[in-house]
């Protein structure tokens, strides 16, 4: 490969919560003593332990080398890299217009929901549901209706029957689609997402489509971007994108939505601009304008190769070592969301108990019942695939044990 992948990056000291971790992100696993000579693994929070491409340095270097950092507009080299990617790996047509500037994509699922809801409406999410999704709307005041996924033919579907249900007992008009899926890992199909949409066209239910995950394909899956699968689609769809999962850039801030409705993104862009504060950093769409370019999308397809090694190793290695544990392959993402109960029943030990074990030699997993998963355990597996084959040995001599 060209880019490096098997580097072990160690990120202790350099403001990573993933390792120098506040206690107050997971409770009491961040204050567990761990075992003499188990080192940090990092699992948990959703960001790469890889370097990022060069070229993104190097556009943001460039850049500090001018010693002037005061007010700016977006350069359209920015939107046109944004309309070149989506067109290149989404097959989509995107215009300037439609692009709008998101400090996070949290932030854009509040805002569009203020557009679309009052305080006190329910929302629609599949379950298990990206914590941060629960947090954003409970915060600002919104009832969250579940419809839970199904787990048929080895792999996660939308219950269909039960989401009409509950848009018509609970009078939604706003739902959420994770595309791909977090935390399960499902890529959602043209098929799956035209049949879910044809429900919310009969019901009058707008979408927000969070696509920040829509780069990290696994195994040949392929994205379909919820606005392209129809007219409706299209037209009641606010999606929105980050580069930040795809290049690791969460740090510095930085995402997008793309809405081609024109009054529906007026609405939206009035909503962010009340706050005065969503606005874009002058690092942050270079860093964009680096990883966009022609060096970020051979790194991109590089990256896939990697965390599809990554997930098929971990998946088999549970299928033949670690009985009583399951997980459904992911087919986008870098997480795996493995299922512990059968583990947890059989052995007599709780959820808590088998955490801990996992904290107290070095892996730093994440609780799953935050996100709806009564038993599950997230883990990150974007690192070096020896980190990862460290992980798993340790997890099998000493917590599975």
């Amino acid at each position: 490969m060209k880019y490096d992948f098997t580097t072990i990056l160690r990120r202790e000291g350099k403001d990573a919560i993933a390792v120098d971790m506040p206690t107050n992100y997971e409770g009491n696993y961040g204050k567990v003593k761990r075992e003499e000579g188990f080192d940090v693994i990092p699992m948990w929070v959703a960001d790469m332990n890889f370097p990022v491409v060069d070229s993104i340095q190097k556009a943001i270097i460039e850049r500090t080398n001018h010693p002037a950092f005061g007010y700016f507009t977006p350069r359209d080299e920015y939107f046109d890299l944004i309309i070149k990617w989506q067109k290149e790996h989404n097959g989509v047509d995107v215009r300037k217009e439609n692009i709008g500037y998101e400090n996070g994509v949290l932030g854009g699922v509040a805002s569009a929901c203020k557009v679309l809801m009052s305080q006190g409406d329910s929302v629609l999410l599949h379950s298990p549901t990206y914590v941060g999704f629960t947090g954003t709307l409970l915060n600002a005041g919104y009832k969250i209706v579940h419809s839970p996924l199904l787990k048929q033919d080895g792999t996660w579907k939308m219950d269909y029957e039960d989401m009409e249900k509950k848009i018509v007992d609970n009078k939604i008009h706003v739902a959420i689609i994770c595309n791909p899926h977090n935390p399960s890992g499902r890529v959602w199909s043209k098929d799956e997402l035209l049949k879910a949409m044809e429900i919310f066209e009969k019901h009058q239910v707008y979408v927000i489509s969070d696509e920040i995950w829509a780069d990290l394909l696994l195994n040949g899956n392929k994205h379909t971007p919820t606005q392209s699968v129809n007219e409706y689609a299209r037209e009641h769809t606010i999606a929105v994108y980050a580069p930040s999962k795809t290049f690791n850039l969460a740090g510095l801030i930085g995402s997008y939505h793309i809405i081609y409705n024109k009054w529906l993104r007026e609405r939206v862009l009035k909503e962010e601009s009340l706050s005065h504060y969503n606005n874009m950093n002058v690092l942050s769409m270079y860093a964009l304008i680096g990883a966009y370019g022609e060096e970020g999308k051979q790194w991109v397809s590089e990256l896939r190769e990697v965390l599809s090694g990554n997930i098929n190793f971990a998946c088999d290695f549970i299928k033949e070592n670690l009985p009583g544990v399951n997980v459904i392959k992911p087919e986008g993402t870098y997480m795996l969301f493995i299922d512990c109960e059968e583990y947890c029943k059989k052995n007599e030990i709780s959820m808590d108990d088998l955490i801990l074990k996992g904290w107290k030699y070095g892996v730093y997993w994440q609780d799953g019942r935050p996100f709806h998963g009564e038993y599950n355990i997230r883990m990150n597996l974007a690192l070096p695939l020896s980190r990862v084959e460290e992980a798993f040995k340790r997890l099998k001599e000493h917590v599975f044990d």
